[in-house]
């Protein structure tokens, strides 16, 4: 169940489609089966390759013989990591925002060294998949083991084993962002609250796994690849890079993507290994990763340890936050590199007003795979260090959860209001947002049905999660100037043809959220137009225009719709001067209304937009003024001046079995502000779907690495993902605060729903076994940790007696 609730003071657009809860357009081809994915696209002379990959977690490469498998038939070529090497370069890593940070890159192909179980090796084509995994087996592999740095305290170990030998530890870089006067701040606080968070590794498990098509041409030297990813123009970029083809000669289209969650956005190995077959056998190769290959070669994300501790006044204010984010990187970088625990550092102080700050980032090697992207990057780690801290001092302090979270807010004047660290908060009305979180809990009845449960003997809690989603990355100069080294801006096309019907091209990707129906939602309004006449292009480099960052950070709304919007706009007073040279008026006294154009007021003569485009391009004379070029087409770049932040409050409603250590989702419920609504129906799908990540990650998603840095959850039978029965009834409740500096005031919402949902379920958990003190810190809160708790508490309480 879904509601939209208005606040006194909502936005009400008098458009005809934006606003309004439209299905997706994208849906009926794909519910009947007619979904185009990478493994459904075919290409004339295609062959197919499998990829080799160490079973050790860390070892030198003493030789590689690939004789036997050469002889096999069926079998067009075998490539190592040297002979990659001689024509490709390393891996690239986009995001480098801690100064003097040592890189740990790798080619596609490990060439000496292996240093997570699962690296590619060495890579077969072959006529068809079969033959291909068959020839695997046949190379034989020498490795000398080197000692394993499994997990974060080996790593940090005095007299650890070092993943690069010119390296002095396995310490990456750190970076520290201070504000303020934190030692004063702790030294003169009331109250001090601490804690050591572990999150544990996961990944984002789209449906459809990672896949490419290269077709690399001799003889024009041009690539051309299908690929299943959430940045074409970011992998064109890359490719570039890696090759030194220039970008002109790459085009990359995308299909239908089964689910993208930010795994999608990395820029893997195998699109460089399927290259570099292509140029060497003269046909296109396909190569799609299997669910175990995916398992150890699509990026990891989540894992990291921070410790922190928050000061505080007796009534609840807040006066510091001191800290450090661990984050437990792989064996090499992933295109993102450090950028996910850094962000989480720049998230730590969420939505609150924290005068004095010092906090760092501090990212580690280890003998793990790379750590990548994943749906809400580093902010759900950032989420669990305000929230949890919070809760704590609220325990110590005897208040009120939400009085202190309310104190602390900024207020609704003191926007822009900057946090403290790299991120200027554009709007907010965080309070209003809590409020009306909190009266959905009391008009639900959700404390009645609390507190009969407890009187029944059960332990059922509620839990609270406010968070901050900076939305719309894509400010290119600040991006770049905090260590992103690509743009953030982004570019659309939007042309009318000559009956008057609308394309829209947009460099973004579609992958499930819907927006192919929002941006066609967005131009039919700034158009006066059917929605029915607009068609939305996306997913070919050549086609499309150039988006800088892809489609990620929660960019696809804010970003994308807001040159989409700026684009018709230029676009709609175009047709207008047109329609005025038809009617014989001002185009100031013209209006657009489901495609037809008349003097506004009047009910005489009026044109179409089939007659507009008509005089652009085909009976220009005396229809097209003398002034105006022929055709109906524009183009806007859209960079805008900052980011734009989401915020919500997520309450959830839970019971503990104290026997077991088992945790039912009964409820949940969010209050959500996301500017400007563009689809009702959509975002709360957006929402939805989030939390429903999120809520696996804090409950059940880990990926559990042995000493030795085997991966012991390498299948859907040991990592769980949460199915409809574990999820709970989703209820939503919005208020329009737009955007400052967006056009049309939307910010974005593809993340929201996971940042909070982690901290969300240890505040309902710590709630439901209030009597005993619990604490969770540990996360994800699988049902032997959560019973230890229970345990250690009930021996606590039973010694205090």
């Amino acid at each position: 169940m879904t509601m939209v609730e208005p606040v006194q003071d909502q936005v009400h657009s008098p458009n005809r489609y934006t606003g309004n809860r439209i299905r997706r357009t994208e849906d009926p081809r794909l519910l009947a089966g007619r979904g185009m994915f990478i493994d459904d696209v075919e290409v004339p002379k295609m062959i197919e390759a499998a990829v080799l990959r160490s079973p050790l977690a860390h070892a030198r490469i003493v030789s590689i013989d690939t004789s036997r498998a050469r002889e096999l038939p069926g079998v067009f070529d075998v490539i190592t990591g040297k002979d990659l090497a001689a024509v490709a370069g390393q891996q690239p890593v986009i995001w480098l925002p801690i100064p003097e940070q040592r890189i740990a890159k790798t080619h596609a192909l490990a060439v000496d060294r292996v240093r997570w179980v699962g690296q590619a090796v060495a890579a077969v084509v072959a006529t068809d998949r079969y033959v291909a995994e068959d020839a695997l087996e046949l190379i034989d592999v020498e490795y000398e083991p080197l000692p394993v740095v499994a997990d974060l305290d080996a790593a940090l170990a005095p007299d650890a084993p070092k993943l690069y030998d010119d390296w002095p530890d396995n310490v990456s870089g750190s970076l520290t962002y201070s504000n303020g006067d934190a030692d004063e701040a702790f030294a003169s606080a009331d109250l001090v609250v601490e804690g050591s968070f572990t999150h544990g590794r996961a990944m984002g498990c789209p449906l459809e796994p990672r896949g490419c098509i290269v077709n690399w041409d001799s003889f024009s030297d041009t690539l051309d690849l299908w690929l299943s990813t959430q940045a074409p123009n970011l992998a064109r970029d890359l490719l570039c890079e890696v090759f030194g083809v220039p970008v002109h000669k790459i085009r990359i289209r995308t299909p239908d993507l089964g689910g993208g969650f930010g795994n999608k956005f990395d820029f893997y190995g195998e699109e460089v290994i399927a290259a570099v077959l292509s140029r060497r056998t003269g046909r296109p190769v396909k190569l799609v990763e299997d669910r175990s290959d995916s398992f150890v070669a699509t990026g990891h994300s989540r894992d990291q340890r921070l410790d922190f501790e928050m000061a505080l006044r007796s009534d609840g204010t807040i006066l510091g936050l001191r800290g450090v984010s661990y984050g437990v990187l792989g064996g090499a970088f992933s295109t993102v590199g450090s950028g996910p625990p850094w962000a989480s550092v720049l998230t730590c102080m969420g939505p609150y007003k924290i005068p004095n700050l010092d906090v760092t980032v501090k990212v580690v090697v280890t003998n793990r795979a790379p750590y990548g992207s994943y749906r809400g990057w580093g902010a759900p780690k950032g989420n669990i260090v305000h929230e949890r801290l919070i809760e704590f001092a609220a325990r110590e302090l005897g208040m009120d959860r939400a009085e202190i979270r309310r104190k602390n807010f900024p207020a609704p004047e003191e926007f822009p209001y900057f946090s403290g660290a790299a991120f200027t908060f554009d709007s907010g009305r965080y309070a209003d947002c809590l409020d009306l979180a909190m009266s959905k809990v009391e008009e639900l009845g959700w404390r009645e049905r609390q507190a009969q449960a407890r009187a029944e003997g059960r332990s059922v809690g509620i839990g609270y999660s406010f968070h901050i989603e900076p939305s719309g990355y894509g400010p290119s100069r600040i991006m770049n100037l905090v260590g992103l080294q690509h743009s953030g801006f982004d570019e659309a096309t939007v042309r009318m043809d000559s009956v008057g019907k609308v394309t829209v091209f947009s460099g973004q990707i579609n992958m499930g959220q819907g927006t192919h129906t929002t941006y066609a939602q967005i131009a039919a309004d700034a158009l006066g137009v059917p929605m029915d006449d607009v068609v939305v292009v996306t997913g070919d480099t050549d086609s499309c225009p150039f988006t800088g960052y892809g489609t990620g950070g929660s960019r696809g709304a804010p970003l994308g719709g807001a040159s989409i919007l700026r684009a018709s706009t230029r676009l709609r007073a175009k047709i207008l001067r047109v329609a005025a040279e038809l009617l014989e008026a001002s185009p100031d006294d013209l209006e657009i209304e489901n495609g037809e154009i008349s003097v506004r007021g009047t009910t005489g003569k009026s044109v179409s937009t089939r007659d507009v485009g008509d005089a652009a391009y085909r009976r220009l004379l005396d229809r097209l003024p003398e002034n105006e070029m022929p055709t109906l087409e524009e183009v806007d770049v859209f960079d805008p001046p900052n980011m734009a932040t989401s915020y919500g409050c997520t309450v959830l409603l839970v019971e503990v079995d104290r026997e077991s250590g088992m945790v039912s989702l009964l409820d949940c419920l969010q209050a959500h502000d996301c500017g400007t609504v563009i689809n009702p129906m959509l975002v709360d799908g957006q929402l939805a779907g989030g939390l429903a990540q999120a809520l696996g990650g804090a409950l059940l998603e880990e990926l559990v690495y042995d000493e030795e840095g085997q991966l012991k959850t390498a299948s859907f039978m040991d990592y769980l993902l949460p199915t409809a029965m574990d999820i709970p009834p989703f209820q939503f409740f919005h208020q329009e605060t737009p955007a400052p500096d967006i056009p049309g005031g939307v910010k974005g919402v593809g993340e929201a729903g996971t940042i909070a949902g982690v901290s969300l379920v240890a505040s309902a958990v710590d709630d439901a076994l209030s009597d005993l003190g619990v604490k969770v810190t540990r996360f994800p809160i699988t049902p032997p940790r959560l019973l230890e708790l229970i345990r250690e508490a009930q021996s606590r309480k039973e010694g205090s007696a």
